[in-house]
């Protein structure tokens, strides 16, 4: 089983740093509302299925930056500090 897990997240590793690629955008461009509203999808995306390859923190990071970003004016530089703590969560050897 965990080696059928290890093949599923190798294969999802990709999509995933996508993902972390548009968190990233949203911490660092102007912050429309379609950016906060995509930025926020991904989060909870992440949020909803990382757990499943045991990155429980990933899990808990995704989901203050899902909320963060569901604020009326969110901060781009707690943004930014999240996406960080979010990826080191999921790649610690990358960062």
């Amino acid at each position: 089983m965990k080696k059928m897990i290890a093949s599923l997240w190798e294969r999802n590793q990709p999509q995933v740093l996508e993902r972390l690629a548009l968190l990233d955008q949203a911490a660092t461009e102007p912050l429309t509302a379609p950016l906060k509203q995509e930025a926020a999808a991904i989060a909870h995306k992440l949020a909803g299925s990382v757990g499943m390859f045991g990155f429980h923190e990933g899990t808990r990071v995704a989901r203050e930056l899902e909320q963060h970003l569901e604020t009326e004016s969110p901060n781009p530089a707690h943004i930014k500090t999240l996406t960080a703590a979010l990826r080191e969560a999921l790649f610690p050897t990358q960062t």
